[in-house]
């Protein structure tokens, strides 16, 4: 058996929960060994983006909220969702709109990252956006959000001292340093 071949045999599949965002569905499986076995997937309805802004001196804006899931606050890059089918860079264009109040004129793809591939689905790109333009938020109604302005090297600390926690945060914000060479 090539060892890049799914190794799984799928007997049956059902929906167990489903909303606007989410649906997860339980598979009833044969293991590798042969032996049945449960799956849960977790499908998402989006694409999660994310978008480190970057000026002519090297500042980031990272967001701060409260995230309901965790019962905690956090510091990210700007993330939201996109539509599967429509072009991840659009998504990304209106979500730091919607965030910052910034425009870019530079658009750089950095990175394609699967969130948490044993158990969902879920497919994030991260951008690199440059040659801002101010403009006025456009917050959504789940959003109270606080706007922080940090050179990316410092950005890079609060990764590095946990104070950054966010997986595509981490990504984003370890890549544009490596790319920007900070």
């Amino acid at each position: 058996m090539n060892l890049t071949d799914n190794p799984f045999t799928k007997i049956n599949t059902k929906e167990v929960y489903d909303n606007p965002w989410i649906s997860v569905r339980e598979d009833q499986i044969l293991k590798p060994n042969g032996s049945e076995g449960i799956y849960g997937v977790v499908h998402f309805k989006n694409l999660a983006i994310g978008i480190i802004p970057i000026d002519q001196d090297g500042f980031t804006y990272l967001v701060g909220q409260y995230r309901y899931t965790l019962n905690e606050y956090f510091w990210e890059i700007v993330e939201g969702g996109g539509p599967i089918g429509i072009d991840p860079i659009e998504s990304a264009k209106r979500e730091l709109k919607e965030e910052t109040g910034f425009s870019a004129a530079k658009w750089t793809k950095i990175s394609t990252l699967h969130t948490s591939n044993s158990v969902t689905d879920e497919v994030s790109y991260i951008y690199m956006a440059e040659d801002l333009t101010e403009g006025d938020t456009e917050f959504e109604d789940t959003e109270v959000l606080q706007i922080r302005k940090v050179h990316i090297s410092e950005a890079v600390k609060m990764v590095m001292n946990d104070e950054i926690t966010d997986a595509i945060s981490i990504a984003g914000i370890l890549k544009v340093a490596k790319i920007l060479n900070i």
